[in-house]
């Protein structure tokens, strides 16, 4: 069966095979015709060499942890044939840890965890998959055309979920919402904020392409400049950039109170000038929180497929800027100016 593969720490050694091997038995239960995965920034690192982890033995590393795909068999019952089903990228440690033994492998403290075609468990690029029943989250048959934004759909269902976890430290009403970054991370992230009900702000720097447009259609009000030009102090911040200077920024934006998710990830080797003791005084005075969120386990990942489920399909299809088959799979990493998510569809 086709397959894309990398040579972790390889620089460009993306390739199609043709005559990779089904999918091991041991790998799971559940048979899963793919139908597409999604392109993100952690396909391009990997691709670039910059860090991945094949199967132990294996020739190669399936990349691909953004997944979709459609049963062949379940002998476990979990699943019918048919249905729509997409893989959780994340397994706990064998150890394990105290997080990965309650199933909060997301939180593992002691690194041993895999991951999906990133960690030493093969992606889902592949014509045929395996998946436990305990990592297959089943989607409902209308996403069959963007239930590949599950994946990172989760990522912010946890984000959102730890934001509401800390809000019960105190008695409080948050009203409003920025979001920096308009990418699929901070889309998401503002689409399960308009799903709270709250007022919700995107901040980006893209002027022109379906960014303003895409978020106008949310409901909510999309800014360009910098944090500071904000005439409002918002109760949450979700940072999806990664940039440093809007990272110190939006911890000091907040209102009183507030909480900062940081879910964006910095590449570091930059050193800025900035005021860390007025930054300490802020959040000190001002009882603020700020915390990192990165992966999801399955609560989270059930969350993420019933907001997909109740948002607009065709807001949801605008992400999906392009879609690829695999035998041009070269064209799906290789960016384009206005693209959200690519989808690399190994079914037309």
């Amino acid at each position: 069966m086709r397959a894309v593969t990398v040579t972790p720490g390889v620089p460009d050694s993306l390739r199609l095979v043709d005559d990779w091997p089904e999918p091991p038995s041991e790998e799971g239960a559940i048979l899963v015709e793919a139908l597409a995965v999604g392109v993100c920034g952690t396909d391009h690192e990997i691709i670039a060499g910059d860090y991945g982890e094949a199967p132990p033995g294996a020739p190669g590393l399936v990349i691909g942890h953004e997944s979709l795909g459609r049963v062949l068999e379940d002998p476990t019952g979990t699943l019918r044939a048919g249905d729509l089903v997409a893989g959780i990228v994340r397994h706990p440690d064998p150890v394990p840890c105290a997080n990965c033994a309650v199933d909060e492998w997301d939180m593992c403290r002691n690194g041993l965890y895999t991951e999906h075609g990133i960690k030493a468990l093969q992606g889902f690029a592949r014509e045929r998959w395996r998946i436990q029943p305990k990592f297959a989250v089943g989607l409902d048959p209308a996403l069959a055309g963007v239930g590949v934004l599950l994946e990172p759909t989760s990522v912010v269902a946890k984000a959102w979920d730890h934001i509401d976890r800390i809000a019960h430290r105190t008695e409080w009403q948050p009203q409003s919402v920025l979001v920096t970054g308009a990418g699929p991370i901070g889309l998401l992230a503002a689409l399960l904020a308009t799903q709270r009900g709250l007022t919700v702000h995107v901040l980006d720097r893209n002027t022109t392409g379906p960014k303003p447009g895409l978020v106008a259609a949310l409901g909510a009000t999309y800014h360009t400049g910098t944090v500071g030009e904000l005439d409002f102090e918002p109760d949450v911040v979700v940072e999806c950039t990664g940039a440093p200077a809007v990272v110190l920024e939006v911890m000091c934006k907040a209102a009183p109170i507030g909480i900062v998710c940081l879910a964006g990830v910095s590449s570091g080797g930059r050193t800025i000038d900035f005021d860390a003791g007025a930054l300490n005084r802020t959040l000190v005075l001002e009882n603020n929180v700020v915390f990192g969120s990165v992966n999801a386990n399955r609560r989270h990942w059930d969350l993420a497929a019933g907001a997909l489920t109740r948002a607009d399909p065709s807001w949801l299809d605008s992400l999906i800027t392009r879609r690829v088959p695999v035998g041009a799979y070269a064209e799906a990493y290789t960016p384009a100016g206005d693209d959200i998510k690519v989808a690399l569809e190994f079914t037309t």
